[in-house]
């Protein structure tokens, strides 16, 4: 379908541009009339620089759980969902997500389903948010499910801001521990290089050798910083890859102390999923398809798919997660207790809110005993680097010639 690029001035006269897609100029210039809009000027864009347009970007996590959540907000007062859309695409002022608001308002006034609007944007909105958009648009509770969806997206939300709050401190110290190494290595240490090279006699051999990587690293400092960012770089690509993924993800999950926490993060994410979309009516199998798409552990994944595979065959589905040891023994018995009382989805929450809470002692205990370990590596690595530079001064009577 051709795709139109307009001028147009609102009921209170404000300037409002963008792109509409239309059988022909006729027919956008009567939609954007119907959405109140007097059109001051209307061509013909290409069809692609369109379509690229709106690719362009990624809408931030925070935009979305207000989009969510104030749209749940204003269906579920009663108002139309058209003039919802388009007053919180007015509202928004993401230049990333105005536009695909404009499309997908531009969509559902062509008579498209909403679910099927916002599938046409899948780095957006993902297959869960879609499903669970079109299971309310079947049922007729979209208000209901809009609700569900919005308070899912904060649930999960504020669980990635503690785990990234949690890790930022870390983060932050090793590069400045690294930071004063590397100026350490290659501002201070030529130095205490100079001097001691008159005292004409061998150095200890911890020195020698951070000498010697202070030579190495000034002279093929850009190659050392080059290699250093190939090998960065050949990490990521192999990351992206469907194998380098699945190696990071079993390595993760067997880390000495954040391995738990992964671990916790994955089944509160799988549980709260899992109850979100049975609870919105998405048929179990295809609820279990999301599940492991959206698991964000291809551990989580395999075992989700696996499971899926035994329930098509007959198995329950407490069995059928029993049969993987990625899902703790509570989470089975507790799925298992949901499905003889009927409240599968009930369970699955509650599991959910528990590992929620888990997680968020283990991040308090975490920052508690890292911030002592960090300041302890600090020591260690710009330390290490004066006590080896002094280390001839402590044998001065030793390596001096007379």
């Amino acid at each position: 379908m051709p795709n139109f690029t307009y001028q147009a001035r609102n009921a209170a006269g404000q300037s409002i541009g963008g792109d509409t897609e239309a059988a022909d100029q006729q027919a956008a210039a009567m939609a954007l009339m119907e959405r109140g809009l007097m059109v001051v000027s209307l061509r013909q864009a290409t069809g692609r620089k369109g379509a690229r347009k709106r690719r362009q970007g990624k809408v931030k996590s925070q935009d979305l759980v207000v989009f969510t959540r104030q749209l749940a907000t204003m269906m579920d007062a009663g108002l139309p969902l058209v003039q919802t859309l388009t007053a919180l695409e007015e509202q928004t002022e993401s230049p990333v997500f105005k536009p695909v608001l404009r499309n997908i308002t531009e969509r559902v006034e062509q008579g498209h389903a909403f679910s099927e609007a916002l599938a046409e944007h899948p780095r957006v909105f993902t297959k869960l948010y879609v499903s669970m958009v079109e299971a309310g648009e079947t049922g007729g509770l979209l208000a209901e499910i809009l609700n569900r969806l919005a308070c899912y997206l904060e649930s999960t939300a504020r669980l990635k801001k503690k785990v990234k709050s949690a890790m930022s401190y870390p983060v932050i110290v090793c590069v400045i521990a690294l930071s004063i190494a590397l100026f350490l290595i290659v501002k201070v240490i030529p130095i205490f290089a100079d001097i001691y090279k008159d005292f004409g006699a061998a150095l200890p051999t911890p020195t020698q050798i951070l000498i010697d990587i202070s030579n190495i690293i000034r002279t093929y400092f850009l190659l050392t910083i080059g290699a250093a960012g190939g090998f960065v770089f050949a990490l990521v690509k192999l990351k992206k890859t469907k194998k380098g993924t699945a190696i990071w993800d079993r390595a993760k999950l067997r880390l000495p102390v954040f391995g738990k926490l992964v671990h916790k993060i994955a089944i509160s994410r799988f549980a709260r999923t899992f109850s979100a979309l049975l609870r919105s009516g998405v048929p179990i199998l295809e609820t279990l398809r999301i599940v492991g798409q959206s698991a964000g552990n291809t551990v989580v994944e395999t075992a989700v798919e696996k499971t899926a595979a035994s329930i098509e065959r007959g198995d329950n589905l407490a069995v059928a997660l029993g049969q993987h040891k990625i899902f703790p023994p509570m989470l089975v018995r507790m799925v298992s207790a949901g499905e003889q009382t009927g409240k599968v989805d009930v369970m699955l929450e509650k599991i959910s809110d528990f590992y929620d809470e888990e997680i968020e002692a283990t991040l308090s205990g975490l920052t508690s005993l890292i911030e002592p370990l960090l300041i302890v590596f600090l020591g260690v690595v710009v330390g290490s680097i004066v006590i080896c530079m002094f280390l001839p001064i402590f044998k001065l009577n030793q390596i001096v010639q007379f």
